[in-house]
Order: structure tokens, then sequence, then C-alpha cells
């Protein structure tokens, strides 16, 4: 077997995030780590909506991200610690759309290790220097400089190594045009190490440390250090030089210091807590990110704590000595990774979970009456300040980003009836958990719909002036009438822009500079910018069937295929070509590319005829209306668009560079083909076909993202478009539509104009580049595990938070915080108290905003709750007790039950668990009874067991649950289940149960797959075959009766199976007299399963399932992840493809190896070698490779760039999107 990966969604979760301005124009732009890929990401100024330039893949491990300029640059580069074992820089280059490595230096081995450095990088604010360090010990220094061609150079590295040395953080201090400077937080554990009495440990303090680069001798000293008080997490670097006072922000549990060297006090400051918080009082508060924003005349810093609370830090200053902090709470946004304030005044918010926010800075809370703390405030030691949250002030939401992280639970289903299956994901954590539907398809936001007098059968959208930025009317024409409305604040009619409006429209168009044509059944009318209206008559009988037209050219066909051809000439009058060409059959169709900029016309003519051919037929003035080409159909063609793809816009003064013509044709039949013209010739060639839908297929030019792109319009509306370097064709998540054309107005600058039986209706496309579209459920805890009820197509549901209190336990804390200060308040304060009190018990500040209370570890909270998955209705929900945890789900019929049909839930749930050490009061299993709608549960008893229900597996009439490490089948009894055989060999911990007849593939949580049989006449479980490899395994799924696919915490995914010569007819030896060979290998069982395939995705897999993506597709192992990636393993039909798809793999390593500094098979070999799995991900990025090296490898493949293309395209379109 082998498989072949492709990833569908992109892990959506952000591990960081810098801003700067990376294209060299004026523009502020994000570029954010994903995990192992790289993406630019640009706020639109005016919008505010944040579109996705580029993402690249760079198959490594991205632990750390900076960016920088040199001085008096004007672009910024961007520094990548990777696994790599190499520091990189990259510089995004605009004309190609893609980063490029200006350098990369190595320094140690690959892979992330305690001792090589990457974990961390600080940055000289001036560019001057970068340090690059490791967990422990090593700390690099690099000299950044240009040389005489003003190019970026990099020093060879300088040590500042220190043995027995943790880092925390490590910032580049701001001293202006001094030596640079660098501040690392350390702690030396040699003492502690070497001390057998233990006692070293808790004398141990963090340091703070200074290094600097003395650029004259050209090596680094460590200037100075300190023990802090505190133990801090991390260090905020100050403006220096001419902008402020320099020195560090230290920020550590429950306060944050001001240090700097020389004369400089420290300045201390305690974080303030939430008034009446119900968090556990002995947690200490920490700021968890900040950032940084400088202006010519003032900075501040805005820093975050775990709760989501944001702080303004201002510093105020005598002479550049800092005498106070002050902090101001801001507002409050979800717990993130990384912030960034934009020079535009946006925020942009990397959240740890869930989706991203891209937020305006509308006050800077300068002169609101929220109070402001300040370190010169008399406070006893361990006191701090109170404040209470509210809903946002300073801040307005104007971008969110979708994002899956963490995705907890997956299945693929089709329960909207669709056709099309949809993916049901349970994301988030804690309080902003949801459930979300994810449907492949494009989100289509609706901008207006309005009613029309009658059923209109086309529309269309034409400017007045070439030069005009925006649409001025929009046509509809009705089968006996056209309604002409202008654009401008509103939509209305008009009668006076000369278009005829008593006859049906069969295309209108803005013609030269400022001239209009309307092309009508009878004629054709030419409406000059003056008014002047030129008419062209069909002559006697006949009548215009067809037409295409652009901005200078028209062509008609008459009744009986005759084709007329009209051409603007340079006095803006229309003059027909002296010959008129005479057609075999009846033209069903027709089309003509638009004209290029500097172009007098367009070149071809596309003709769909009813004998099933297009021809190409050419305009050019040299062999005007000669036939150059043609290709037979499967079917009748339906419509045409020649349209121009796969260019880039002109940049920075950089020619355009143009993208090669394409023929799409509709058929009848619902297929959609896309044909390469042929720009000098008009040869069409490769040919790439898809099906849409039932209905013919109708093709309108409109324009996505500044370049021409095709909607297409069959039961389902598609968009055909170019994008980050390749073809996207996507269905729009909306019903079906009859005809459409681009729409611009101020409001929507690129939208589309529509209509649907007797509506018309404007829509916009924002999320280009998204493969689903996402609706979302909101949850109350963290989702864990979910079933799918098969009759009612319902969700059963278990949501379980660590460190959490549940509803009644929350209630109980306030009326006893209540009661606690009216008892502690005097005779005189009773008053406000009491006050103080009503305010504490009616205060509702929604969890998903403001963050759920910490209740300390070993409380937990959870729920069972039953979802109605399409409108997200919660149909019934049962409450757990405070500390009791539900674990594991899973439906049953039982064979004893007089009613065999009837359903019942099992949820495993564990009390009082501690996590580590790992310990538990006991387990229950609760046994719910499914209503046959599955609208409600009815609880029929619980059944106490001493360790955790891990796993509930159904199996013939019975079920298997894990409990613990120890395999059980239970049987319902009246008063609890009651246990029916068990198994004690398997070493840790269960933790998936699967089967199929009478085998059980159980995995462990650290030893893999065991694989057992039950003998029914014995009543005993055996294992009779297991794994020789040790897998961390977090999720399996069964492939067939002897293969399963395991996935484990490390990011691997393995397809093992089991030979034709395992024999699963073995008997237990309880005597122990059999012969020592006959024992089984490595102490495991007497037969091991075989490895099929290995592979390395590189992020937890928390999901397996086989399932088929799209109707008629083939079914394909779909995986999700905790970083939000949805992928696939697709097998390889025949041996000739993959032979093809490894010798490609082979070319773009060595040709197009990873960005970074990976190597990408040792990437994808991290934990196993990687085996009999092809990286489709990489495969994919042939077509970013110059098309140079296209044809290289191409012909080393026997292939042509289009064939190996239409390859890969194929595959993904055979199973996936």
């Amino acid at each position: 077997m082998y498989l072949y990966n492709l990833t569908l969604q992109r892990a959506s979760g952000i591990t960081h995030a810098v801003h700067g301005n990376f294209s060299g124009a004026r523009t502020q732009e994000l570029v954010v780590s994903r995990g192992r890929s790289l993406e630019l990401l640009r706020p639109d100024p005016n919008t505010g909506k944040v579109h996705t330039i580029l993402t690249t893949d760079i198959f490594g491990v991205i632990r750390s991200l900076m960016a920088f300029r040199l001085t008096g640059g004007n672009k910024d580069y961007v520094v990548v610690g990777s696994d790599s074992g190499r520091i990189t820089i990259l510089e995004y280059n605009q004309s190609k759309n893609q980063f490029e490595r200006i350098h990369m230096e190595t320094f140690g081995k690959s892979g992330c290790r305690r001792i090589v450095p990457g974990q961390y990088l600080a940055i000289d604010p001036k560019g001057r220097a970068v340090m690059i360090g490791a967990v422990e010990k090593q700390k690099l220094v690099y000299i950044l400089n240009r040389d005489a061609a003003a190019r970026l150079t990099i020093s060879s590295p300088l040590e500042a190594h220190k043995s027995n040395t943790l880092v925390y953080h490590m910032v580049g201090v701001d001293v202006g045009f001094e030596n640079p400077l660098f501040a690392c937080l350390e702690i030396d554990y040699e003492e502690a190490d070497t001390d057998p009495t233990g006692e070293a440990v808790h004398r141990t303090q963090q340091t703070l440390t200074f290094y600097e680069l003395d650029l004259g001798l050209n090596h680094v000293v460590r200037k100075y250090h300190e023990p802090l008080e505190e133990h801090a997490n991390f260090l905020i670097s100050v403006p220096g030089g001419n902008d402020g006072p320099s020195g560090v922000l230290v920020c550590s549990e429950n306060y944050i210091t001001y240090k700097n060297l020389g004369d400089q006090p420290d300045i201390r400051c305690p974080i303030p807590r939430h008034r009446n918080d119900l968090d556990d009082p002995e947690r200490g508060m920490i700021f968890i990110c900040a950032a940084t924003h400088k202006t010519r005349s003032m900075f501040f810093f805005l820093a975050q704590t775990e709760q989501g609370d944001i702080f303004k830090i201002t510093l105020e200053t005598d002479e550049d000595v800092v005498t106070e902090i002050k902090l101001k709470y801001f507002d409050t946004v979800p717990p993130a990774t990384a912030m960034c304030v934009l020079k535009t005044g946006f925020l942009f918010v990397a959240s740890e979970f869930a989706n991203h926010y891209l937020y305006q800075i509308a006050h800077l809370g300068d002169d609101d009456d929220e109070p402001e703390f300040s370190s010169a405030m008399p406070l006893e030691e361990g006191d701090t300040f109170f404040y209470a949250p509210r809903p946002l002030q300073n801040l307005v939401l104007v971008d969110e980003l979708d994002s899956l992280s963490p995705i907890m639970a997956c299945q693929i289903a089709d329960l909207a009836n669709e056709d099309t299956p949809q993916l049901y994901t349970a994301c988030g954590r804690g309080p902003r958990s949801s459930l979300r539907v994810l449907r492949h398809g494009l989100e289509v936001s609706e901008m207006a719909v309005s009613e029309l007098p009658g059923n209109p059968t086309a529309v269309w959208t034409v400017r007045k002036r070439s030069e005009d930025r925006f649409d001025s009317y929009i046509m509809v024409s009705f089968v006996n009438a056209t309604l002409v409305l202008s654009i401008g604040e509103t939509v209305e009619e008009v009668t006076d822009s000369g278009f005829l409006g008593t006859t049906p429209t069969l295309a209108c168009s803005q013609l030269g500079d400022d001239a209009l044509v309307q092309v009508y059944p009878d004629g054709i009318r030419h409406i000059r910018a003056d008014r002047r209206v030129n008419e062209w008559k069909a002559p006697g009988k006949k009548t215009i069937v067809r037409c295409a037209l652009n901005q200078r050219q028209v062509v008609i066909a008459l009744t009986g295929g005759e084709i007329v051809y009209f051409e603007m000439d340079p006095t803006g009058q229309l003059n027909e070509y002296t010959e008129r060409k005479e057609m075999k059959s009846d033209v069903i169709c027709m089309g003509v590319g638009r004209v290029s900029a500097g172009e007098q016309r367009s070149r071809f003519l596309a003709v769909g005829l009813s004998d099933n051919t297009v021809r190409i037929i050419s305009l050019d003035p040299n062999d005007c209306l000669t036939l150059l080409g043609m290709q037979a159909l499967p079917a009748l063609p339906e419509s045409l668009c020649i349209i121009e793809m796969g260019g880039q816009e002109s940049v920075d003064g950089e020619p355009r560079t143009l993208g090669a013509l394409y023929l799409n044709i509709g058929l009848q039949n619902g297929v959609l083909l896309r044909t390469v013209l042929d720009g000098v010739t008009g040869d069409m060639s490769d040919t790439r076909t898809r099906y849409l839908g039932s209905r013919p297929v109708k093709l309108f030019r409109i324009i996505m993202q500044g370049n021409e792109s095709v909607l297409a319009m069959s039961s389902r509306s598609w968009l055909s478009y170019y994008y980050q370097n390749r073809f996207h064709l996507t269905p729009l998540s909306y019903e079906s539509l009859e005809y459409a054309a681009g729409f611009s107005s101020e409001q929507c600058p690129e939208g589309i104009v529509a209509i649907s039986t007797n509506t018309l209706r404007i829509l916009a496309l924002e999320k280009l580049g998204a493969v689903f579209n996402q609706v979302s459920h909101p949850l109350e805890y963290t989702p864990r595990k979910f079933v799918i009820h098969p009759e009612s197509g319902h969700l059963l549901l278990i949501e379980t938070d660590h460190n959490a209190y549940t509803e009644d336990t929350k209630r109980q804390r306030k009326m006893q915080m209540a009661e606690e200060l009216r008892e502690a308040a005097g005779e005189e304060e009773a008053e406000v108290a009491e006050r103080m009190a009503e305010a504490l018990l009616s205060e509702d500040l929604p969890d998903a905003v403001f963050g759920a209370a910490k209740a300390g570890p070993g409380m937990w909270a959870s729920l069972v709750r039953v979802i109605e998955p399409i409108q997200g209705k919660t149909l019934h929900t049962i409450h757990l007790e405070q500390n009791e945890a539900a674990f594991s789900i899973g439906l049953v019929k039982f064979a004893n039950q007089p009613d065999m049909d009837q359903q019942f839930l099992l949820v495993g749930t564990a009390r009082d668990y501690q996590l580590s050490p790992r310990h538990v009061e006991c387990g229950y299993i609760y046994c719910y009874r499914v209503a046959a709608d599955c609208t409600s549960l009815e609880l029929v008893h619980r059944t106490e067991v001493e360790d955790i229900p891990t796993s509930i597996c159904a199996h013939s009439g019975r079920v298997l649950i894990g409990v613990g490490r120890l395999l059980r089948i239970y049987d319902l009894g009246k008063k609890k289940l009651l246990r029916k055989c068990e198994n004690k060999h398997i070493p840790n911990l269960i933790v998936d149960i699967k089967a199929r007849g009478q085998r059980v593939y159980v995995t462990d949580v650290q030893e893999s797959l065991f694989v057992l049989r039950y003998r029914r006449h014995e009543n005993q479980l055996i294992i009779f075959a297991d794994d020789t490899n040790q897998r961390w395994v977090t999720t399996s799924c069964l492939l067939d009766y002897d293969t399963a696919a395991l996935a484990d915490k490390f990011g691997n995914v393995a397809v093992v199976r089991l030979g034709n010569d395992v024999n699963d007819d073995v008997d237990e030896d309880p005597t122990g007299n059999k012969a020592l060979w006959d024992r089984g290998l490595l102490n495991g069982a007497s037969q091991k399963a075989e490895v099929v395939a290995n592979f390395h995705v590189g992020e937890t897999i928390n999901t397996l399932e086989k399932a088929t993506l799209i109707p008629g597709g083939s079914e394909s192992l779909v995986y999700t992840t905790l970083s939000g990636t949805v992928g696939v393993l697709v097998p390889f039909t025949s041996r000739e493809d993959h032979e093809l798809f490894q010798n490609l793999e082979m070319h773009m390593r060595s040709e197009h190896p990873p960005l970074c500094g990976r190597d990408h098979l040792s990437f994808r070999s991290y934990f196993f070698p990687v085996k009999n799995v092809i990286d489709g991900d990489l495969c994919e990025q042939f077509n970013m490779v110059d098309s140079v090296k296209q044809r290289s490898i191409a012909e080393d493949l026997d292939k042509t760039p289009n064939e190996l293309s239409k390859r890969l395209e194929d595959i993904r379109t055979r199973y996936a999107f």
C-alpha cells in the first residue's frame, strides 16, 4: 500500500506573529508562523479586512520569529529560528510573491534540542546584530551589515555560551548607536545539580544578565547580572537612544519591574487583579504577552494578563531616569500568544486558542474615568490594586480570522443531506470552544437582496467610462423588456440611460473610452458619450441569436449560423468587417477575451456549435475570420469564456507579468473544461475536466483581487481563480444562482450581482483561498468526544474542563464572598458593604469574553449535551457534579434487551482526578436511555469502577470498556452494568478500542497496538498480536479487518497490518508449560503486526477517520490535528502513478529544498523513517518553482510541466478538493 499525503486546510493556530514593512511599500504587514508554515498577512488600512498574501510551508518547526530592519533601510527582513540547526534570514519578493532566502548559517544539529540555538531570538533595535539562543548553555551573536551593493551581509557567529544555565527569554536592549546590548533571563542550576541535600534548589534565584557585543573588538562579554526577587517569565525592551530611557521591563509573578544599568533604581509595580475574583486565591498573576508602540514623541506598552485583560503601561521619566511605572486597564480580549500594534492604528491579536482578531484602536484610554495605578502609590508588600473588567471601550473589532485550533474531535457525515459530506469538528478550549460545521466552499456574504417584478433572464453591470473605478448601471433583462438600474448611494431605476428598455437584451458593455453598446435580438445600439445613438439593424427576417463583446469588439451570430464582426476605429465608430462567416451548424455560444493593456483587440473568437465542437476563429486583420483550430467536445457546449490567468499585477515599477490564456467551456451535461489557448497560434492543449453539477454550466467573467476569474454556474455555483501560485476551483456555499456579473461600488469594491428566481442579489466573497466555510455553535467547556446518533443526525457530546467551576459552585462561591464582605464590614460601612455584595451577586460577565475563573488544580467541570448540529440548537444538557470529569462516550445497543433497537448512551467519568501524579478517587459509567428521536436522555443507572473509563466501544450486543489499563466486557443489568470478561495484560492505559467481528484492536498510551480475539466459548479476551514499536497513541482507525491506522502525540501516522500468516485462533497458556520459543517475541504477543506505512505530519493528531469527502470520490484517511490542520492520506491506484510521484518528490527535494534549511526527508522521518508515503505538499510546490527548473524536472520525468501539474491536480480532485 502506497499513500499520498495532502493538506486540505492548513494549520490555523498561530505560534508567533511579527509586524513590519516586508514588501517595501509603505504598507504595514504581518508575518505569522503556524507551526510549520509562514504566512504573510496584509490588513487593508481602509476596510480593516486581513488578506493572506502568501503561505509557504517550510517543512520544519518554526521555534522563533523576528522582524528587523537595517538602519536607514525601508523594508523589513524576517529572521527564523527553526529546528534545522540554522539561522535563516528571509526577504519577501513582491514580484514573485514569495519569500527568498538571503542568508542561511549552520551552527548546530537539527531537531529541537536543549543546547542547539533556535528557541530564542533577540534583535538589536537598530538592526545591527541578532542573538540566537538555546534553552540551555549556547548563545550566538551574528553581526548584520551591508556590502557596497547595499545587500545584507551576516558575520561569523560570536559565542556567548555559559554552561549549566537555562534561559527563559531574551530581548535586544535599545541603546541607540552604542554597542548592541542583549538582556537574558537565566537561571544557573550548577549548585542545585551537585547539592545532595536538595536545599540549594530553593535558594537558586533567576538572574537578569546583560550581554554586550563590542563592535570594536568583535566579541561578546557578560556585562552585568543581578538576581531577581520574583520568578520572571519574560522581558520587554524599552525604547532608548533619543526615544526613551532604554532598559527593560521584567514581567514576573504578581509584579512588573523596570531595570536598567547605571544609577537607575528598580521601579516595581504590582499587577492589578479583578475585583471580586473567583480565582484560586493562592494563584499568582502573570503577563503572558506584550506589544510596544513607539512614535517620535511618545511610546507605550500593551501587556496582557492570563485572564485576557490588557493594560496600557507608560513610564514617567526625569532626565532619562525612570521615576514611576503607570498601569491602566485598557480592554479585555482573548488570551494571546502574540500581539502586534501596527502603525495604521490596528491591534492584531493572535489568540492562543480559537479565532484571531484584528481591532482598531479607537482611543488610547487617556481621558476615560478608568483608575490609573502607579508604582508610586503606597502599598503593603503582597498587596495589589483592583479593577473591574468591562466590555470593549478603546478597541473596535474590525476583522476575525477563523481558526479551528485546537480540533479536539472530528467526524465526517452528511447530516444536512447536501450530497457532499460535512466535517463536524469540536474545537477550542474552555468557554470559547465551539462546535463547527465545515463545508467545502467559499463563504459568501450577502450585501443586498431585492425583489424584481418578474423572473429575469440575465444581468450585466456597465461603467460609463473606461477609467471609472465603479460600475454605473445594472442591466436586468426579462423575456420582453430590459430594466436599467443606476448605482449610487442606493440602486434605483433610470430611463434616460440611452438603453432600449422595450426589448430583451443579449449583452451590453462599455465600449472604447466613454461609449456604451447594447445588443438585442433585432440589432446593435451604440450609445456615444454625448447621447448620440447609432443603430445597426439585423438584415431581413434574421435575428441575432448569440453575441460576444469586449471594450473594442462586437461579434454577433445571426440565425442560420452567420457570424458578423464589428471593430471600433480610432474615432470611436463601430465598423463592420467586410466579409461574414457562415458556420456549418447552429451557433450555441460565443466568447471573446478582454483587450489587454496596450493592445488594439483580442485576437481570438471562440464559437461553440451544435455539432459538439468549439472552433477558434482569428480576429487579426491579416487573417480575419479564418478558422485556427477546433476541439471536439463530449457534449453540447453551453457557454464559453476566454480569460487570462496566472499573471501578476505591476509592482513598484516592475512590468506586469502576463498570464496564459485559458478557454473555459461549460457543457450542457454539467462539466467544465479548461483548455490552454496558445496566444500566438490559437492552438488548444492541456484540457482539464471537472464535473460541477446537474444543470448546464454557464460561465461569467468577474474580477477577484485585481485578477480575472470565472464564475461557473450549474446546480451549484463555482469560482475558478488563480491564488497564491495555484488554480482553485471552489464551490460557493450559497443557494443556486442563474446568471451573474461582476459588481463594483464604493461599499463593495469586488462583488457579484446575481439573479436567483425573481430576486437580484449583491454578494461578496472575502475569504479567497479558504477551503472550508464554517458555521460555529458555542459550547460551554472544552469538548472532548462526541458520537452521532445515526437515526436523527443529532450529536451527543461530552465537555470537560480542568481548573474550572460548575455553574452551581460558581453561584455558591459568589454567595460565600458576598457573605464575607458583609461580615468583614463594621457598622459604619454596612451600607457600602451591602451595596458591594449586591453588585457582586448581580455581576454577570460572560465567560466567553472575560475568561472562566481558575478554580485550582484537581477541580473539574463537565456536562453531556445533545445538540442538533445544523441549526446548533441544544436539545438537552446534563450537568455533572463539581470535580466529576467525563472522558469517554459511546452509543450501544444491548442484545439482552426486549427492544433490540433501543439505544443506550454510556458516559465514562472520573471523580476527583489529579493529573500529576496521576490519581483518581473512582470512575463511574453512566448509562442513559436515548429517546427514539434523540431529543432527551433518561438516566438508567450508574456503575462505579476503580479507574477512569477511557474508551467505550459496542461489540456484538455488549460493550467493551477500557477502565484504566483493564479491558472489560460489560452487559446491561437492572441496577448497574455487569462485568462479563476482563483482560489485564495491557501495560499502561487504554486509549482507544475498535472492534470488528471477533477481533478487538486496543491501543495503549505508550505501547502502541494490541489485537485481541474474543473467544465466546471460553469467555476469554486473548492478545494474539501486537506492534514491535513503542508509540504514544492518541487515536486509531480501522482500515479493514487486518489493517489499522494509528496516530501518536508526536505527530506521526503509521499504518500497521497483520500478515497473512497471522493466526488469531490462539490459546492462552495458564500452566506455563509451553516451550520457551513459543512464549512470544520481546515479552509481547507471539505474533507481530508489520508496519506498512510511516509518516511524520509534524502536529499532534487527534482524530483519524476513513471517509469519502466528495460525492462519487474514493475513500481516503482523513486526519485532523491540534493546530487546526485537516489533511488526507490517499492510496495510489496504479504503480505508474506511484513511481511518477516518487520521482517528482525526489527531484523536488534536491531542486527546491525547504526554505529554512531543514532536510525534507529527515523532517518526514523525525521519529520513524518515512515509509511508503509520498508528500503531496512538497510535490505541489512544483507549481511555484520557476519555469526553467520546472522544465528540467519535467524532462527528467519524460513529461511536460503542464502534464505534471495536471497529474497533481487530478490526484487532488479524485479524492478531495
